[in-house]
């Protein structure tokens, strides 16, 4: 566990992360990304972390690889690449820089591990974890296995290396449909999201989609009575689910998409106003790009992805810590589901 007063004390013994005003109008270029979602006292704050870090970054060959629910400052501020699981797991196997730095939560640190077994990766907070990802362990696909022989596991992205190891093929939210679907048998277990499963089924339906029931604790929140008083209450409004949405919420939705997928629709539609039915720092981290959409309604946090701060981050560039291990002959077992599923998302041109 981090010892917050130490990194503290030590950090600004080391740098000097005052407020600076004068730095924030320096780097006001960086501001421009984020100027309508973060206000001038909070860049005033943010701006000497985020200088530091892309400083270090430099001087220690390292990438910074941020999931689309990092807040703005983050996102914006000192992030090389951005994107979903997939486009992350893709985009870890093409970095060349000697450091990994993975602003998300721990399963996608071991991923990128798992396919960069030579490179230092690194969370800035060990604790960031995913109640998805806790919520089976290889007994539990052992136990589906026995229960449906012969049909292939697909996993989803979000699970530990250990249940990566333990299945046929990983998938996202935005390639689970098309990766069950060219699965050769009849039946397929899908673990652990059991609602992204259900809205597969609807996709697929000329498959017998079986499942383990976990859930996202920020999408599974969301009620279909939440969307219809919403849409009551603003008329007008597109409303946008993630997958990970009960089916009924998705029912009750204008679109469903994956991070990638909601971003693409809201930039190619425009609409006037939009809710996006997902992490609260998906509106946020595109709110400047798209000035004519007006993004309403609520959202839900998730307080994994939100222990992971500018802060943190260089604490982890400045002592190269924590540094994420999967043991090799897991890790090897892992890196054939994913690499699964990465080329065949390829082949499909997804």
């Amino acid at each position: 566990m981090l010892d917050i007063t130490t990194m503290r004390q030590e950090l600004s013994g080391l740098y000097d992360l005052a407020p600076n005003p004068e730095l924030a109008e320096e780097m006001s270029e960086t501001y421009a990304r984020m100027d309508r979602v973060v206000n001038p006292v909070d860049w005033a704050t943010f701006a000497p972390y985020v200088a530091a870090i892309n400083k270090l970054k430099a001087e220690k060959n390292a990438v910074i690889l941020a999931h689309n629910y990092m807040t703005p400052e983050i996102y914006h501020g000192v992030a090389d690449f951005v994107g979903d699981s997939l486009q992350l797991a893709i985009k870890a196997t093409e970095v060349e820089a000697d450091v990994i730095i993975q602003c998300g939560v721990h399963f996608m640190a071991e991923t990128s591990k798992i396919l960069n077994p030579s490179k230092t990766v690194i969370i800035p907070d060990m604790e960031a974890g995913c109640s998805l990802a806790d919520s089976v362990k290889p007994e539990g696909i052992a136990e589906m296995r026995a229960k449906y022989p012969g049909a292939p596991v697909v996993t989803y992205v979000n699970t530990t290396a250990e249940e990566k190891a333990a299945s046929d093929i990983c998938c996202t939210s935005s390639n689970a449909a098309a990766i069950v679907r060219a699965m050769e048998s009849d039946t397929v277990i899908m673990t652990p999201d059991q609602y992204l499963a259900q809205n597969v089924a609807q996709q697929v339906p000329e498959k017998n989609i079986v499942y383990w029931e976990g859930a996202c604790i920020v999408h599974e929140q969301y009620t279909a009575k939440d969307i219809n008083d919403f849409r009551e209450w603003n008329p007008g409004t597109k409303i946008i689910a993630h997958p990970e949405c009960p089916p009924e919420v998705v029912e009750a939705s204008d679109f469903s998409g994956s991070t990638s997928g909601i971003i693409k629709y809201v930039t190619d539609t425009k609409p006037e106003k939009a809710m996006l039915v997902t992490e609260c720092s998906m509106a946020s981290n595109i709110a400047d790009e798209l000035p004519e959409v007006d993004f309403v309604g609520p959202c839900n946090m998730c307080p994994f992805m939100k222990k992971i701060t500018l802060e943190k981050i260089l604490w982890s560039l400045h002592t190269m810590g924590e540094e994420v291990h999967v043991d090799p002959e897991l890790g090897e077992k892992a890196k054939v589901a994913v690499e699964r599923m990465i080329d065949l998302s390829r082949e499909l041109g997804l």
